[in-house]
């Protein structure tokens, strides 16, 4: 198979596809908006490209895909968005995708980029039923042990951390029990959302101030007598204009 891969460079003869071959060890990994590392031209280090295509063959001698990025930060989408954007905006296809990478990913040195956060997971290992069993015939003798083997019952899957200060137990206690393979650690990617622990209330409508009133009827008048104005609000920087003193537009300002 072959990838359609363009190059992450400003230059403007570069605005354009070259084809590699996607080796057979990538074949599953090399995708749509797959993030590739390839050799081009006499250059001794790799260049960075994103594949946009894959066909099945090529028209010229090609060479192989070294390493692909695994991480799907562009998708199929944000592709043909960014070819949009790049005939609308006379720009290089590769700086509007870079504009949908997250921060920190864009260098092209891979050691370099903020990594995705992971953290260990607890897990029962073995089935819940056979735990509360030997729970009852007291098979475990560690109050410590049955606190954290009661807890996991209760919540299924939490962080060791959490595990440790929400039961009261030491990573001792945990280790014990996995050892005796009653617990099971993985390493998953945490995800990060700023807003988990937030309680956003749903706002009610503003009421407009009267001059908010008067700027926002002029705006209207124009619309519906479609004279396709230009309005300045004069307010306070930062303010979001929630206090406008004046509003005109530019019809209005010649006439003075």
């Amino acid at each position: 198979m072959i990838a359609e891969v363009i190059l992450n460079s400003n230059a403007k003869q570069l605005n354009r596809v070259f084809d590699y071959q996607i080796p057979e060890k990538l074949a599953t990994k090399v995708k749509i908006g797959s993030r590739v590392f390839v050799p081009f031209s006499n250059r001794k280090a790799p260049e960075e490209g994103f594949v946009v295509n894959i066909k099945e063959k090529s028209l010229y001698q090609v060479k192989d895909i070294l390493q692909v990025d695994e991480t799907p930060y562009v998708h199929k989408e944000n592709i043909s968005l960014a070819e949009w954007m790049a005939k609308r905006y006379f720009c290089n296809i590769s700086d509007c995708i870079k504009l949908m990478l997250p921060p920190g990913t864009t260098t092209k040195i891979i050691e370099n980029r903020v990594k995705e956060k992971r953290a260990p997971f607890i897990y029962l290992a073995k089935d819940i039923g056979e735990i509360k069993k030997q729970l009852e015939n007291k098979t475990i003798k560690s109050e410590k042990q049955i606190r954290a083997l009661k807890f996991l019952i209760e919540n299924q899957e939490v962080l060791l951390y959490d595990l440790e200060v929400l039961a009261d137990v030491s990573k001792a206690v945990i280790n014990t029990l996995q050892k005796n393979g009653y617990l099971e650690i993985v390493e998953k990617q945490v995800e990060r959302n700023p807003f988990v622990h937030k309680n956003i209330e749903k706002t009610k409508m503003l009421t407009l101030t009267q001059e908010q009133k008067n700027a926002y009827q002029m705006v209207i008048d124009s619309i519906e007598d479609h004279l396709y104005s230009e309005f300045l609000l004069f307010g306070v920087t930062g303010s979001r204009k929630n206090r406008s003193v004046f509003a005109t537009n530019r019809k209005n300002a010649r006439r003075k």
